[in-house]
């Protein structure tokens, strides 16, 4: 090939990056479809973005793809009446061209791959979440759910959970959330309304409530009902503790991100998420060290079963680690986070072991 062909073939995969990603916006807004390409998604995704991801098709069908092999696939579905869901354009497209049939075009296919996506299915009211606390977790979160607030997700983030109202606090709140240190910039805009006490995300409008405990909260003065409480501050990780959430008027239930205490279900997805039932109204998703290592587990004892084991694992700074050496309850944690491999031992063994519990294969 040329060094010509090469700049002329890249060119050309922008132009098509270009004209594809407006349709991407279009299907995810108006329809509540949003497409993917093996699990990365499209949706507002930068032009180079979208040419990298189209790389990833080697990786799991050892046939490369191309922007132009997946634009009349999605051109088609712009045009199909389709009810919210979640489309794989990269595994389409690859069956699409592996046995093209000259007999039927890209919509035949397209309307026999989907047909159970074609049911009329109306776009349910999300149910409205609410985050308490805002620290690390619940600005990822703010983050993910600003991110998915199109037609067709089934959750809303309607509120923040704070404690403080102090001068300058909202709009230091919205500064950390605006720009992290480890994550980057947010993908959008955020406007503050101080005379609301509101953080507007890409047009999410989010109320800022300021309360020392849950039972200082009545949600439904914010218009919020059977709300989703999404507790990211780990004061709380038993039954009586996240309880005081429920009694709130407006929630209906309480979502942990931290491994909870006693009956409380510690939930990893992929591992035991049936052990959810309707009637639970407390269940915890785990920690992030659990979420990491018991999908893995799982695997392996699925295949080779395991009887026992020794985990270590390399964890971030956290906000209870000195940054000099100073006093500390825990010995290891008064040490420099900068300076010291800090050993510790967490809840994760015991969440990881709860998990593997209730999974669906032992």
């Amino acid at each position: 090939m040329s060094p010509e062909k090469h700049l002329l073939d890249w060119q050309t995969s922008q132009t098509i990056a270009e004209t594809v990603s407006p349709i991407l916006g279009q299907l995810y807004r108006e329809k509540g479809v949003e497409v993917i390409l093996f699990g990365k998604t499209l949706v507002n995704a930068a032009t180079i973005d979208i040419i990298k991801t189209h790389r990833l098709a080697r990786h799991y069908t050892g046939t490369p793809l191309t922007t132009d092999q997946t634009l009349p696939l999605i051109k088609a579905l712009a045009d199909m009446e389709l009810s919210p869901c979640r489309i794989d354009v990269g595994q389409l497209a690859h069956a699409f061209w592996q046995n093209r049939d000259d007999d039927h075009g890209v919509k035949d296919f397209l309307h026999t791959s989907l047909l159970g996506a074609m049911n009329g299915q109306t776009v349910d009211t999300p149910k409205d979440v609410v985050l308490y606390g805002f620290g690390r977790i619940g600005r990822l979160l703010t983050r993910l759910l600003v991110e998915k607030s199109g037609p067709g997700y089934p959750l809303r983030l309607r509120a923040i959970v704070v404690r403080g109202g102090k001068k300058g606090d909202l709009e230091k709140r919205a500064s950390l959330l605006r720009r992290d240190s480890v994550h980057g910039q947010f993908n959008g805009s955020i406007i503050v309304d101080e005379e609301r006490k509101a953080i507007i995300a890409n047009g999410n409008y989010i109320q800022i409530i300021y309360a020392n405990k849950p039972e200082d909260i009545d949600y439904t003065d914010y218009g919020i009902k059977d709300a989703l409480i999404v507790d990211n501050t780990g004061v709380w990780r038993d039954s009586e503790g996240l309880s005081q959430h429920i009694a709130c008027n407006g929630a209906a239930k309480a979502l942990l991100t931290a491994p909870g205490k006693g009956d409380i279900k510690n939930v990893v997805f992929g591992v035991n998420e049936s052990v959810i039932q309707p009637e639970d109204t407390i269940i915890s998703a785990a920690s992030c060290t659990t979420n990491a290592i018991t999908p893995v587990l799982k695997a392996v004892n699925d295949k080779y079963g395991i009887t026992s084991g020794h985990i270590e694992t390399v964890h971030s700074f956290t906000n209870d680690q000195n940054l000099i050496d100073n006093f500390h309850s825990g010995e290891r944690r008064g040490r420099s986070a900068s300076l010291n491999m800090v050993l510790t031992s967490t809840g994760a063994a015991k969440a990881v072991a709860k998990a593997f519990q209730n999974s669906r294969v032992n």
